[in-house]
C-alpha cells in the first residue's frame, strides 16, 4: 500500500523525535563529565556504594571495616553540591546508627561502630562539606577544574609564542615560574607588524610572583596582544598604563619593556615603564652594553610619558631582555647580579646562543623564589 502525504508526516515526526531523544541523551552525558548538568546521578551511585559497604561489613566485617564509609563521603565532596552532599552524609550517618542499634560488639571483641569511628565520619564530612561548598562558590566543578586550569595555561603559552623570523636572525625565550608552578606573573606577547618588517616584542613583570600573580598577568597579556600592532610604536605603553589604571587593582602595576626592531636594518627603539635596561652585545667590541629606556611604572599615574632609547643590530650582535628575578638578590644588588649574567652570556659568544636562554636561567637564578624570564634576540654574522 502506498505511503499518503500524512503517512510521511507522520514518519518524519517519529524520527525527528528519536532524533531529539539521542541527542538529548548524549548531551546529558557530555554535560554531566563537563560538570555542567545535574549530578543526581553521582549521588545515586554513592548512596548505592554506602549500601553495599554497610551491608559488606554485616557480611564479612574483617574485609570490610565501618570507616570505609568515609571513602563515597570524599568522594561526595568533590562530586556533589552541598545540599545533595548533606544527603550523602546523612545517609552514611544512618547506616553507623542502624549497624550500631542492630548488631552491637562482636561477640569475641570489640563493638562494630566505636566513637573514634563515628568521629573520623564525621570530620570526613565536615571537610567534604568545605570543598562542596568552595566549589559551589568558584562555580566550576572539579571535573573541568583542572582542564580550565590547563586550558589558562596553554593559553599563556600560545600567546607568548615568539613570530618566525626571517633567515639571518635568531630568537628564543625562556621562562621559569616561581617555586616551579606552572603559572608566573612574567609574560612576553609578539608580533610582526608592517607586512612583517617589524619585529615588536613586549616583556613584561607583573607586581607579585607565581599564583599570585596569575590571574592579573593572563588578563594583562591578551590585553596587550591586542594593542601591539593596533597602536603605532610610541602609543602602546601609555595605552597599557592607562588600561592597567582602570583596572584599579590592589597591586596594579606592572614593568614592561617593548622591543620595536626592524628586521631590514636591524634599527630598533626599546621603550622601558620601569623595567630592567635591556643588554646589547656588540660582536665587534665583545662587550655587554646596558640599553636604559626612560619611564615610570605602568599603572601609577596617568599621563606617563615614555621615551624610547635607539641603537642598532648589527651581524653578530645580541639583544638580551630580562626581569629583575634573573639579576635581583636579597643578598646583591641588581649591578651585581647583571655582572654575572653577562659573565655566563660571555661563555656562548664563541659557539652562537643556540639554546643559551634556559641555561642562562640554570646558571644565574635557579633556586630564586621569583618569576624570571629571559629573551634573546641575535642578528647571524
Amino acid at each position: 500500500m502506498a505511503n499518503g502525504p500524512g503517512t510521511e508526516t507522520l514518519t518524519a515526526r517519529v524520527h525527528k523525535g528519536l532524533h531529539r531523544a539521542r541527542v538529548g541523551v548524549r548531551k546529558a552525558g557530555v554535560d554531566y563529565f563537563r560538570g555542567e548538568g545535574s549530578d543526581r546521578l553521582a549521588l545515586a551511585a554513592l548512596l548505592i556504594a554506602i549500601a553495599v559497604i554497610a551491608a559488606g561489613t554485616l557480611w564479612r566485617p574483617e574485609w570490610f571495616a565501618p570507616a570505609a564509609l568515609v571513602l563515597p563521603v570524599i568522594a561526595g565532596g568533590l562530586l556533589l553540591r552541598p545540599a545533595n552532599l548533606l544527603v550523602l552524609y546523612g545517609a552514611s550517618a544512618t547506616a553507623l546508627v542502624v549497624e550500631s542499634a542492630l548488631f552491637g560488639p562482636y561477640e569475641d571483641g570489640p563493638e562494630r561502630i566505636t566513637p573514634g569511628t563515628v568521629l573520623v565520619v564525621a570530620a570526613v564530612g565536615f571537610f567534604g562539606l568545605l570543598i562542596a561548598q568552595f566549589r559551589s562558590r568558584v562555580g566550576v566543578p572539579w571535573r573541568r577544574g583542572g582542564t580550565m586550569l590547563f586550558d589558562l595555561r596553554e593559553r599563556i603559552r600560545v600567546q607568548s609564542k615568539l613570530p618566525r623570523l626571517p633567515k639571518g636572525w635568531h630568537h628564543e625565550m625562556a621562562l621559569r615560574p616561581a617555586g616551579g608552578q606552572s603559572f608566573s606573573g612574567d609574560f612576553v606577547v609578539a608580533s610582526r607588524t608592517h607586512g612583517g618588517d617589524i619585529l615588536e616584542v613586549v616583556l613584561t613583570d607583573v607586581s607579585g610572583k607565581g599564583m599570585d600573580a596569575a590571574s592579573r598577568a593572563l588578563l594583562l597579556s591578551g590585553a596587550f596582544g591586542g594593542l601591539l600592532g593596533s597602536l603605532p610604536p610610541h602609543g602602546f605603553l601609555p595605552a597599557a598604563n592607562g588600561y592597567l589604571l582602570r583596572q584599579d587593582w590592589d597591586e596594579g602595576f606592572a614593568t614592561s619593556i617593548h622591543l620595536v626592531l626592524d628586521l631590514e636594518s636591524g634599527d630598533y627603539e626599546l621603550f622601558s615603564a620601569g623595567h630592567l635596561p635591556a643588554l646589547q652585545l656588540s660582536a665587534g667590541s665583545g662587550r655587554w652594553e646596558e640599553k636604559p629606556g626612560e619611564g615610570p611604572l605602568l599603572g601609577v599615574y596617568d599621563g606617563a610619558q615614555f621615551d624610547p632609547v635607539k641603537g642598532t643590530l648589527r651581524p653578530g650582535d645580541v639583544l638580551m631582555l630580562f626581569t629583575d628575578g634573573l639579576v635581583e638578590a636579597a643578598d646583591r644588588d641588581i649591578a651585581e647580579g647583571i655582572d654575572r649574567l653577562t659573565g655566563e652570556a660571555d661563555r656562548y659568544v664563541a659557539g652562537g646562543f643556540a639554546g643559551a636562554a634556559w641555561h642562562l636561567i640554570e646558571a644565574v637564578a635557579k633556586d630564586v623564589n621569583d618569576d624570571r624570564a629571559l629573551l634573546l634576540i641575535c642578528r647571524d654574522a
